[in-house]
């Protein structure tokens, strides 16, 4: 695992115990861990539709702010029913870095039979969500994780084209074969037990998830990529939110006006919008 030497954890509110509403005699099945990096108006998306799609007994959620300093990190620290730790990032610290070492801060805590990781831009759609997940991963003691490789909104009939021009120059050039892929900190369910079992952790220097996904398949277990399609209608990815609403120099793509833009319609989406409307959500 990490090593822990830069990270101050600060839990906020000390009072009631972290977590989703605690129920008596109820042990939840699922922790789900969030990074969050200067997102407001998404992180409060993201939580309050996770909140109003999840029975509370059944998840623990853990978010980890990467010393936001905005109204992001402000948010999160009046949210009831979340576990928030507070990191502090050492100046200059790659984004890809402060993602692998948030989710190894919030895995040392995890204690249920399954963990979720997530983006602030994932945003559940359905109640069924969890169920679905679960079902998947429960298939066979030999799976490790489910989840995603890509996740994304269907492409128009020129945008499916093109996507199947790249595909096939990406296979004449031999570039990201299959067997290089792996499931993405977008979206991805592990069994709690195999992650300590036959990994060090998520950061290792690349991004988060790559190695320990090929570890645990060297240990003899599969790694199922779920279909976009079905997995669609429980969650949506905002592909690259994050950089985009805070990009850096040299990052052309995600600095794009277009790309801004896009961003901006995708969140105009009326249930997004509506989710704004109800801090309730926010408390017990």
């Amino acid at each position: 695992m990490e090593d822990r030497s830069d990270a101050k954890p600060r839990e906020t509110p000390a009072e009631p115990p972290p977590g989703i509403a605690p129920q008596p005699g109820a042990r939840p099945e699922v922790t789900v861990i969030l990074p969050n990096f200067r997102t407001p108006e998404i992180t409060t998306i993201c939580l309050r539709l996770l909140r109003r799609h999840t029975d509370p007994r059944r998840i623990r959620v853990i978010v980890v702010d990467n010393a936001s300093g905005d109204a992001s990190v402000e948010y999160l620290r009046q949210v009831e029913w979340i576990r928030l730790i507070e990191r502090e990032v050492p100046e200059g610290e790659p984004g890809y870095i402060m993602h692998a070492k948030a989710l190894d801060l919030a895995f040392a805590e995890v204690d249920t039979p399954y963990v979720m990781i997530m983006h602030t831009d994932t945003l559940i759609l359905d109640d069924g969500w969890l169920d679905y997940l679960l079902g998947e991963i429960r298939r066979d003691d030999s799976i490790a994780g489910v989840g995603s490789w890509k996740l994304e909104e269907p492409p128009s009939p020129i945008g499916r084209f093109f996507k199947s021009a790249e595909t096939l120059v990406r296979k004449l050039l031999r570039r990201r074969q299959k067997n290089d892929r792996y499931l993405r900190s977008h979206c991805a369910l592990y069994r709690t037990d195999l992650l300590r079992r036959h990994t060090a952790g998520f950061f290792d220097g690349k991004s988060a998830g790559r190695s320990l996904h090929h570890k645990l398949i060297a240990a003899g277990y599969r790694m199922i990529f779920l279909d976009s399609e079905i997995l669609g209608r429980y969650l949506c990815h905002l592909n690259h939110a994050t950089m985009i609403l805070n990009p850096r120099d040299g990052d052309r793509k995600t600095a794009r006006r277009a790309t801004r833009r896009k961003l901006s319609e995708q969140i105009r989406r009326a249930e997004f919008l509506d989710i704004l409307n109800h801090p309730e959500l926010d408390r017990y």
